[in-house]
């Protein structure tokens, strides 16, 4: 791929070429077509298009959390076919959105088992009858719904789900040993988010989706998100997950109290800015104050 192509794929991927801003611009222009890095302990990530994605290599096999889209997907197994000929025991989705499952479709005859939550697995076919694209999918043979674990080689990988957050299937998918987590879509670090209420997503819920991974996980977690406003910031810390748990609750409370004050949906929209929230950046806070300006009038 084109380094203008792939630029512009990208962008458009995440919703819009301005999100990105100049200084990220700038960043994102001298880096290489995509990040593909090790984290800890086996543990590693790779970014091109779309979501991010989390990858384990060890002595038994491979891991690959999320799959964005198909191109990208084969460079990643490319990439993982060089440091192992170890097979590919599991891809495990962290929920539907066609920028984390498109690429599935690259694993078909290469991975043993696909997971994801059962939420997850309906809004995928749901989303692919919608749009005829059944004959693109890879669907998940393995579901769960509140927790789900296995183990691969010396890595143990645990699933958790804790309710409606961006979707009604969200999952947070957890290398314990490495204590790497992958947060999907739950965390957008510092960047308005896309808040999916046809797939069952809840802005009331979420903040306490983020709630319980901070009583799960600690200070020393590695967390992995699905998107961040600067490309090279989609790894953080807990303080990063507070942090998009505020921006939740801040935003409840500020289109809950416009609606209690009579403000027409019209009148919410035409904000610029969330009270109390400065760090969030890009395009895209209409999206957020729509979801909740709907969850809230009713």
């Amino acid at each position: 791929m084109q380094r203008r192509n792939f630029l512009l794929n990208t962008a458009v991927a995440a919703g819009a070429f301005t999100l990105l801003g100049k200084k990220s611009f700038a960043s994102w222009i001298a880096d290489p077509a995509y990040q593909f890095r090790p984290l800890r302990n086996n543990v590693g990530m790779f970014a091109e298009q779309g979501g991010t994605i989390a990858w384990l290599v060890n002595k038994e096999g491979i891991v690959v959390v999320d799959a964005e889209f198909p191109d990208p997907a084969t460079h990643l197994i490319a990439e993982l076919k060089k440091q192992t000929d170890k097979p590919f025991e599991w891809l495990i989705n962290t929920h539907h959105h066609g920028d984390h499952t498109s690429g599935n479709i690259s694993f078909k005859g290469l991975v043993k088992n696909v997971a994801a939550h059962a939420n997850s697995l309906t809004n995928q076919k749901n989303v692919a009858i919608a749009q005829k694209k059944e004959d693109v999918q890879l669907y998940p043979d393995t579901t769960f719904t509140d927790t789900w674990k296995i183990k691969v080689g010396d890595e143990s990988i645990k699933a958790y789900y804790f309710g409606a957050g961006h979707t009604n299937g969200d999952s947070m998918i957890h290398f314990e040993h490495a204590n790497v987590v992958h947060m999907g879509d739950l965390v957008f670090n510092r960047r308005y988010p896309f808040i999916d209420r046809s797939a069952g997503a809840s802005v009331k819920n979420w903040p306490v989706t983020l709630e319980m991974a901070q009583k799960k996980f600690d200070k020393d977690t590695l967390f992995v998100f699905g998107h961040a406003f600067d490309p090279q910031k989609v790894t953080g810390t807990m303080e990063d997950v507070k942090a998009m748990q505020n921006f939740m609750e801040k935003l409840a409370d500020f289109v809950q109290t416009s609606i209690k004050a009579g403000k027409t949906k019209d009148e919410i929209l035409q904000a610029k800015s969330i009270p109390g929230i400065t760090e969030w950046q890009g395009d895209g806070i209409e999206r957020g104050l729509t979801a909740a300006y709907e969850e809230f009038s009713v």
